[in-house]
């Protein structure tokens, strides 16, 4: 049987995302900080940061229609906000690039999404242009975030964009890997990302004068819907950061009296074990949340002792938006290791992998183990061009599966226990075997390979690769890492090799990663 939200529903306006989050602004609201930069001090208050976004649109190519897709690649900055909000105001589709991409894949990224202009930092522009090119953008269609102008002489609210249809029109694209295979274009309408803030937006006990950590990756959904496009639509401050370091990090929290710190596990083991936490000043904390990957309820004992707040989780996946689950501020009842409840207006099932049988919330205890499936207002559309791939992340009844393998307790809590997908997930990113396996057997000394994620004992996966030589082949394990490393982003490349006489299958040739994952299941030969 399904088990519903807690939560009492919520009304989900039907408007552009742009108009959810920077509509109705106050006189007082536009004279607020709404973002600080760290790296480059640039700073906006809310009429700073619409009137940018409407300069923004006024410079756009005039040939671009309603619904074409840009590509967007940078690390945060003030700069990466106003272009990807002006898109969007635009009624243009943003399709995020991770700055950790090669060429190759952010052509691949740029063909597929069919983008018709990119967006690009300075910081990655050598690879940017290159993989745009690739990809067959003509020079005029590459354009720097630097020549974005942060300045106007106007203050005014923002112009409300043209009436749309927010449940069938693309905001964003991101790619992900879903449940197996290579990325896959992601489709989120507007109304899918406003339910997903309008489900989360009390949970996370945000308003005006609260500071947001803005380390996430705005490419990433964690970083772009539940940091970036909540603190806006909350009108708190967004303080940004380009890339992590823990002293810069600390040193902002102290300065900024940073408030609320989204953060994936490799940061909460920073946080948790680092000396030089002690020397900053942390009080201003009061909310961590962590996400992207498991969490250990002992490292989160640990940091809440530390900064002396809440500490909490939540859980989600690109294609919801991304938080279906999160163990609220407000109630204190939480189990540790609970990634929390159902959001509002969603619903959820628990299916025995091996029998399709469903497992009810019990009235006592906690349930049997079941994958996690999932349905609501915040679940996409589907994925791009690939009705195979969205008919197969479906079950009959339309519920997301989400390949992991979860327990529900009685209060409704859940508690991500295991993984039913392949996926590797490393600090937040998310690795598909089969796009390194498809790499690994393009090398002609590869006769067979599997990757599994081995895991480091703080949350993480790393990718490591079995490899069956051929026959005669000194291929050493350098050279399968460098091999590898040279076609993918850095978070992707294979951190260990094992070579082995064969990989384990099963009779119709899939891959038996369990027998992989023992160490008595592989026969090693150099």
């Amino acid at each position: 049987m399904p088990f519903h939200s807690p939560f009492p529903a919520v009304t989900i306006p039907e408007c552009s995302l742009v108009d959810y989050v920077l509509g109705d602004l106050s006189a007082s609201d536009l004279q607020r900080r709404a973002v600080l930069d760290y790296a480059s001090g640039d700073t906006l208050t809310y009429g700073e940061l619409v009137n940018a976004v409407d300069t923004f649109v006024d410079r756009l190519p005039r040939e671009l229609q309603r619904g074409d897709v840009v590509a967007l690649i940078g690390p945060n900055s003030a700069r990466w906000i106003v272009a990807y909000l002006g898109c969007l105001k635009a009624g243009l589709v943003v399709t995020p690039i991770t700055t950790l991409s090669t060429a190759d894949e952010i052509a691949r990224q740029i063909i597929t999404a069919a983008a018709q202009l990119l967006y690009f930092d300075g910081a990655v522009s050598t690879t940017a242009v290159e993989g745009a090119a690739t990809a067959g953008l003509a020079a005029s269609a590459m354009r720097a975030l630097d020549d974005i102008p942060l300045t106007a002489e106007k203050c005014s609210p923002l112009g409300t964009a043209s009436v749309i249809d927010s449940r069938s029109e693309l905001a964003v694209l991101p790619f992900s890997s879903g449940t197996t295979g290579v990325p896959k274009g992601v489709m989120l309408s507007h109304h899918n990302l406003i339910a997903n803030l309008c489900q989360i937006e009390d949970a996370m006990d945000l308003d005006a004068g609260d500071v947001v950590m803005g380390l996430l990756p705005f490419s990433h959904i964690y970083g772009m819907s539940v940091v970036l496009n909540l603190a806006l639509r909350r009108r708190a401050t967004v303080v940004v950061l380009r890339s992590f370091t823990l002293e810069a990090a600390l040193s902002l929290i102290e300065s900024e009296r940073i408030t609320h710190l989204p953060v994936a596990p490799p940061v909460m083991v920073a946080l948790g074990k680092d000396a030089r936490v002690a020397n900053f000043d942390t009080t201003s904390v009061r909310i961590v949340l962590s996400g992207a990957a498991p969490l250990d309820a002992a490292l989160a004992a640990t940091v809440r002792a530390r900064l002396g707040c809440e500490v909490r989780q939540a859980y989600g996946m690109t294609e919801m938006s991304p938080v279906s689950h999160i163990a609220p501020a407000t109630i204190d009842t939480v189990p540790a290791e609970s990634v929390g409840f159902t959001v509002a207006n969603m619903t959820c099932k628990l299916v025995d992998p091996a029998t399709g049988e469903e497992h009810i919330q019990p009235a006592a205890g906690t349930s049997s183990p079941g994958e996690l499936r999932c349905t609501g207002p915040n679940v996409m559309i589907g994925y791009l061009d690939n009705p195979s791939a969205t008919q197969d992340a479906f079950d009959d009844d339309g519920y997301l599966r989400t390949g992991d393998i979860a327990v529900v307790d009685a209060s409704g809590a859940v508690t991500i226990v295991d993984r039913l997908k392949e996926l590797i997930k490393y600090k937040g990113y998310q690795v598909a075997p089969a796009e390194l396996e498809g790499i690994l057997l393009s090398h002609n000394a590869i006769t067979d390979a599997a990757v599994i994620g081995q895991p480091l004992g703080n949350g993480d996966e790393a990718p490591h690769a079995f490899v069956v030589r051929s026959e005669g082949s000194e291929l050493t394990r350098s050279d399968v890492i460098e091999h590898v490393q040279a076609r993918v982003a850095p978070y992707k490349k294979i951190r260990e090799v094992t070579f082995v006489d064969v990989i384990p299958k099963s009779a119709s040739g899939k891959i038996l990663r369990r027998v992989l994952r023992q160490p008595t299941g592989v026969v090693e030969h150099g």
